[in-house]
């Protein structure tokens, strides 16, 4: 059986539809979505309502989790240690979208599952215990192998760190998708997971990048700038 696995779509509908054209060539058995759909990109409406469409299942991301639920960011930021500076603009990124994507989908995201398991495959969006936290690719195998293993699978899937890698730990896969959107690994292509028979391919999408960027100007997010800086260099860059 084939999965993919596509997330971190951060409502760049033009590096989606670059992932959409891709997996109409890889014909996947089965798509899943690993959450943060919306959060911080020029179409967050068109990203939700295509997914909803689509009919893929998926897990709830902490972008989502935050729109639906704004309170979680502010527990997040209250332990976290990165720059105060990115906390303001992430509130008003989040509050602009909310604006946009209304009740009932706002609604719809904070309704989605922490994790999905089909057959061999666990899927979460962090960690099993947190959308907000997760292991990054440099982690020890005894890291991996304390967070993943109780998810009971033999291949373990999260998303997140806009990162992908795929190890072997004490008999179990551990894999990251990537990120279609926001890449923070140099790389600015969008990005999924493939997997065939249990076997984890990671897949590198070009997409009209200039196109998105000229969404992203005109569309009225605040902070557009700040996004379209981390678009350009394919890595995290503050406020």
């Amino acid at each position: 059986m084939r999965i993919a696995i596509v997330s971190d779509i951060h409502g760049n509908l033009t590096a989606f539809e670059a992932v959409l054209a891709d997996l109409r060539q890889t014909s996947p058995d089965l798509i899943l979505h690993g959450g943060d759909l919306a959060d911080s990109g020029s179409s967050p409406v068109e990203i939700v309502d295509r997914i909803r469409d689509l009919g893929w299942q998926g897990v709830v991301g902490n972008t989502d989790e935050m729109l639906a639920m704004p309170e979680t960011l502010e527990e997040f930021a209250s332990q976290s240690k990165a720059p105060p500076s990115l906390w303001p603009a992430i509130r008003e990124i989040g509050a602009a979208t909310r604006a946009a994507l209304g009740e009932e989908r706002l609604a719809w995201l904070g309704g989605l599952p922490r994790s999905q398991k089909h057959g061999p495959l666990a899927l979460v969006h962090a960690s099993p215990e947190s959308r907000w936290k997760a292991p990054n690719p440099e982690a020890s195998d005894a890291e991996l192998e304390s967070v993943y293993s109780p998810l009971g699978r033999p291949v373990a899937v999260y998303a997140h760190i806009h990162r992908s890698y795929v190890r072997s730990v004490s008999g179990m896969i551990v894999a990251n998708t990537g990120s279609v959107s926001l890449s923070y690994d140099g790389d600015r292509r969008a990005t999924y997971l493939l997997l065939d028979d249990s076997t984890p391919t990671i897949r590198r999408v070009e997409y009209d990048l200039d196109k998105e960027l000229k969404a992203l100007s005109q569309c009225g997010l605040p902070h557009s700038g700040w996004v379209a800086k981390m678009l350009m260099s394919g890595g995290p860059q503050i406020p």
